[in-house]
């Protein structure tokens, strides 16, 4: 292979990676805002930061959008998810609970998933809590930017799962949604590239 075809063929596949990166990206961002509001067996709702006893206005937003669900009737039933992070003294979904219990929520109408870390495993323990309760359609709630991995995960676990991103997030300026979106676009694509080895 001569130099001038080698650095051709350099520039070819720079030119597909770039193209599958872009289109990537795109495909979060068009898939962000997919609201879909069917009548669904629970609310998974996605583990994030806590402060203190406190969800972080990150998780505090995905929390309130799964209260709006139960209040709407489109879930009877909520699962938080989230482990304990090192240095805190109560699990994500430990304050879920808590805070979803002030704004009414039935507590027996919660149930929590407190050993997860990662999107993956907050949604694969759900869905084994799910199958003992016999729940079988999911309403996933994240951040908007969130759901496009959010429901190719679900999808892949065999979850009939529907997408309801919050309505109202602490990502609000183009500040905050740029690097959240690059954080999706690098996990997204770590995600799809490491399936078959899964």
């Amino acid at each position: 292979m001569t130099k001038k075809l080698r650095f051709k063929l350099a520039i070819i596949i720079i030119v597909l990676i770039l193209a599958f990166i872009s289109f990537s990206a795109f495909r979060i961002w068009t898939f962000s805002n997919k609201l879909q509001l069917v009548k669904t067996d629970v609310a998974v709702v996605l583990g994030a930061a806590v402060w203190g006893e406190e969800p972080s206005p990150v998780f505090r937003e995905r929390i309130n959008h799964a209260i709006w669900l139960y209040e709407n009737d489109y879930v009877d039933n909520i699962i938080f998810t989230g482990g304990k992070a090192e240095g805190d003294k109560f699990a994500e979904a430990e304050v879920a609970r808590e805070y979803a219990m002030k704004q009414n929520v039935n507590a027996d109408d919660i149930l929590l998933e407190t050993e997860s870390s990662i999107t993956e495993e907050n949604l694969t323990y759900a869905n084994e809590i799910a199958l003992e309760e016999n729940f079988h359609t999911f309403a996933i709630v994240s951040d908007p930017l969130h759901m496009k991995r959010a429901m190719l995960m679900a999808k892949n676990i065999g979850m009939e799962a529907y997408s309801s991103p919050t309505q109202s997030s602490a990502y609000k300026t183009w500040h905050s949604k740029v690097p959240f979106l690059l954080r999706e676009v690098f996990f997204y694509i770590g995600y799809i590239v490491s399936s078959p080895f899964r």
